[in-house]
């Protein structure tokens, strides 16, 4: 869906809030509220908000939220983290792409880069790249995933055990406060965990929004990648996780540029 400039906002303040009411909204707009009840109505329809008596609200933790709605979620913090990814990532380097609208802003972000062979088992990111001529795009084969283009089930798992790559670059739906990493789909957690096992540097992408999900099947743990790049983790525990199992953490919101924490 494509949204407004009104509509995202409602979404950040819904996400920030947990809920947002119409008749504050347009107050706050300056608009009728007939007018947000159809941004409202627009936004529900879309998945992106769930409508309540007299508002809306963010979508609680175990709803996957729609594909295209998601890009327009935190699509500042997920280009930062991109461009934050890409600069890890040298020319004449191997790696997988996983499904995910932040994984897609690294590849975004990695179209200057040479010399590169990337295995993907998103539709998205070797639709973008393969125009590159300095790039390579090897895709995975599979069952692609309507909702998203991603390519799922045992053939795309066969397909990443014949590499052995330079680095990964994987999403994921949530993180857990003990730092598991979740999603909803297990054909795509096998398809992870075959990225995440063949691979020599695992580098995970996520915004903070993912600590506050939650979703029903792991992937793994924390502790099993080796860079972790999220626009800000506030989490105590999380950050102690990085430093006991020596996982950089980059948060690219601090002092509104990028920002390097090694472990302790």
């Amino acid at each position: 869906m494509h949204l407004t400039s009104r509509q995202a906002e409602i979404i950040a303040l819904a996400k920030s809030q947990g809920r947002v009411l119409v008749d504050e909204l347009a107050t706050r707009f300056a608009v009728t509220p007939q007018t947000i009840r159809k941004d409202l109505n627009d936004l529900c329809d879309g998945k992106v908000l769930n409508r309540i008596h007299g508002g809306a609200i963010f979508p609680s933790g175990n709803e996957n939220v729609k594909y295209e709605a998601r890009r327009s979620i935190a699509a500042l913090e997920k280009q930062a983290i991109g461009r934050a990814a890409a600069a890890v990532i040298p020319d004449n380097s191997s790696l997988f792409i996983n499904i995910g609208t932040t994984t897609e802003a690294v590849g975004e972000a990695l179209v200057d880069h040479s010399e590169l062979m990337v295995i993907t088992n998103n539709i998205n990111v070797a639709n973008r790249l393969r125009v590159y001529s300095s790039i390579e795009v090897v895709i995975a084969g599979g069952v692609v995933r309507g909702a998203d283009g991603g390519i799922v089930g045992e053939a795309a798992v066969d397909f990443i055990r014949q590499f052995k790559v330079d680095f990964a670059v994987i999403g994921v739906s949530a993180i857990d406060g003990d730092g598991a990493l979740l999603d909803f789909d297990y054909r795509e957690v096998k398809v992870a965990q075959a990225i995440i096992a063949n691979a020599r540097h695992v580098i995970l992408v996520s915004d903070s929004s993912k600590f506050e999900r939650t979703a029903p099947v792991r992937i793994g743990h924390l502790s099993q990648v080796h860079t972790f790049i999220t626009d800000d983790c506030s989490l105590p525990a999380i950050r102690q996780i990085c430093r006991d199992s020596d996982v950089r953490l980059i948060e690219t919101s601090r002092t509104g540029k990028l920002s390097g924490e090694s472990p302790d």
